[in-house]
């Protein structure tokens, strides 16, 4: 049961940006970072997204620890989500023209939550390529272990690619970053399903 809320916070969290992303005023999917929806008189929406699939994600990669079949795979995941659970309490600062009347670029200064924020970013997005990494030799079963090492080395490149787009402020920020989650949080969601029907 505890594997399944992993699967369904892993899930839950893509589909409520997507959603929320979409049908946001004056938001761009493309431009914007997934963050920055935690902004603005409906950044509730995003902040509780955060918190509960953050929460849902380390529950399940706690019973990895203690379960199995992968303990080291889960105290990884277990920052992963933490680190989740954090990108909600400390908000990003508005920038990217995002909310309304928000800087146009990237400011010099940031104030203290938005770096406790991307610190948070830095956990979430290194801790998961090295879980899948780790994954790829410790999971049990030839086919895991070969996903595992694939969503491991597109993640990294990945995370490499959105990097870069935040240093040029890129206009495909947003859709870079948004390409790097929904590969890595689908290994997660599949990942976690695997081990609720007993991959061991």
């Amino acid at each position: 049961m505890v594997f399944w809320a992993g699967a369904v916070g892993a899930a839950l969290f893509v589909l409520v940006f997507l959603v929320d992303g979409w049908r946001r005023p004056n938001y761009s999917p493309v431009r914007h970072p997934v963050s920055a929806l935690a902004l603005g008189r409906r950044g509730w929406v995003q902040t509780a997204n955060f918190l509960v699939s953050g929460s849902a994600i380390t529950a399940g990669a706690l019973a990895m620890v203690f379960v199995g079949p992968s303990a080291l795979t889960g105290v990884v995941l277990t920052a992963f989500g933490l680190g989740l659970v954090a990108s909600g309490v400390f908000r990003m600062d508005p920038m990217l023209g995002y909310p309304q009347g928000a800087p146009a670029g990237i400011p010099e200064r940031h104030s203290t939550p938005h770096r406790l924020h991307d610190l948070a970013g830095a956990v979430v997005f290194l801790a998961l390529p090295l879980a899948a990494a780790i994954g790829a030799f410790t999971l049990p079963g030839t086919a895991w272990k070969i996903i595992s090492g694939c969503a491991a080395v597109a993640l990294f490149v990945g995370l490499g690619r959105f990097s870069r787009a935040w240093e040029e402020v890129s206009p495909r920020l947003g859709l870079i970053q948004r390409a790097v989650i929904i590969l890595g949080w689908g290994w997660l969601a599949a990942l976690f399903s695997a081990l609720a029907l007993g991959l061991s």
